[in-house]
């Protein structure tokens, strides 16, 4: 009932978006003298403002802009390497790329978090390790576009589905996991080292993820912890409506997720669309820019699977079961130590109000056949969660760093 009042309401203030965006465009014809005094320009900005807080926003593209390595720019190839039900493996390779001593670049899988938002939102966590590897990002699927038919998807089946793509990579790639699949990718490692399986990776590196969500605390964990799984099931598990194709899945809603990201910090959300109408006004195009291109991202939102969901809440962030030794896939004991050559780094942020500090280190606890020599930890001054992998200090800081991680440990 909840999805398909979403749907209703989207489609009743439809017209309304459209006469927006139609009053928008007289504003702004060159032709139109009103366009040019300041009551034009506020109305134009009202009417932009309203018709993007109004949007539903699709699937952004990659579009990943050249890069520059050596002093050149090279244009970034993409593509669909592997295709399964839930999740397409995109490979990213910079062209004309030199190689050093007739070397290949690395090959880094990066495990993209499946939390709401497309693995798009990675797109600057791409473009920096490009400068130093081939990424392979896995893109996972909005479940209310995934037919009934495709079957069941569940926190075990993302563990399959890293444990196919390394073995797609073959021998000697590395792993890295940005946020909410940590658990996941430290236990596809371990399964992977127990069989003494020759695709289990190099290195792996867990950035602001919830290995142990027990240590320092935030608002997200508490609310995941608070109520009990019944709750969850009662209350944010909907069913696609007609005409999806998903039409009939049970899952976690896209715009339930976005809600409670937005609630977190809803003054800010506020001030900054106040400042996007300010802007317009102003003709202050760069920073309209900036808002539209974050903005863009940030509202693009898909749905979860209800297994994965419901299951992730479960394992990871009521019972812990991975820190305390309890965690199982399909029936299977998963035990960190049986990793003993895959090297492990760990990167946090210093104001991650998403993944305290010590949840990513605890890796390094669980882990403990791993040489320490083979071991890395980094907390980041001054960053949040999405400062981990995104922005600046990003570029300038971090990614430098795991790139060296990467390289040192890229020869077997």
């Amino acid at each position: 009932m909840l999805y398909h009042l979403y749907e209703l309401t989207h489609a009743a203030i439809s017209p309304i978006r459209a006469a927006a965006t139609l009053g928008k465009g007289v504003l702004e014809n060159p032709l139109n003298p009103v366009g040019y005094t300041v009551a034009g320009r506020a109305t134009s900005a009202a009417l932009e403002v309203f018709e993007r807080t109004t949007r539903r926003y699709g699937k952004p593209e990659f579009d990943i802009r050249p890069v520059r390595v050596g002093g050149r720019r090279h244009a970034v190839r993409e593509e669909v390497v592997q295709s399964l039900p839930f999740c397409d493996l995109r490979r990213f390779t910079l062209d004309g790329a030199a190689q050093k001593d007739g070397a290949t670049r690395p090959r880094l899988l990066m495990a993209a978090p499946l939390s709401g938002h497309y693995a798009t939102l990675l797109r600057g966590t791409v473009a920096a390790m490009l400068r130093d590897c081939d990424v392979y990002i896995t893109d996972w699927a909005d479940a209310r576009m995934v037919p009934p038919s495709a079957g069941r998807f569940d926190l075990d089946d993302y563990i399959d589905y890293v444990i196919d793509f390394l073995r797609y990579l073959g021998p000697g790639a590395h792993v890295m996991a940005v946020c909410q699949p940590g658990p996941a990718v430290l236990a596809a490692t371990a399964l992977l080292a127990a069989d003494g399986d020759p695709c289990r990776p190099r290195s792996m590196t867990f950035m602001g993820s919830p290995i142990d969500p027990r240590r320092s605390p935030t608002v997200p964990n508490e609310l995941a912890t608070n109520r009990p799984l019944e709750w969850f099931e009662r209350n944010v598990i909907v069913t696609v409506p007609y005409p999806h194709p998903g039409f009939g899945r049970r899952v976690y809603p896209g715009f339930l997720q976005l809600s409670g990201f937005m609630t977190m910090n809803l003054d800010r959300h506020i001030g900054a669309h106040v400042d996007l109408y300010r802007h317009l006004v102003q003709g202050d195009g760069d920073s309209a820019g900036a808002h539209r291109d974050f903005y863009d991202e940030y509202l693009s939102v898909m749905d979860l699977t209800a297994d994965f969901y419901l299951q992730t809440i479960d394992t990871v962030f009521q019972k812990a079961s991975l820190p305390r030794g309890k965690m199982v896939h399909r029936g299977r004991p998963v035990d960190p130590a049986a990793i003993r050559d895959v090297a492990l780094m760990t990167v946090e942020g210093e104001k991650d109000d998403i993944s305290g500090i010590g949840q990513t280190q605890a890796a390094h606890d669980l882990c403990v056949n791993i040489p320490v020599a083979m071991q890395i930890d980094h907390i980041q001054p001054g960053v949040g969660h999405y400062g981990v992998f995104n922005g600046r200090r990003w570029r300038d800081e971090i990614a430098p760093r795991i790139a060296d991680f990467i390289r040192v440990h890229d020869l077997p």
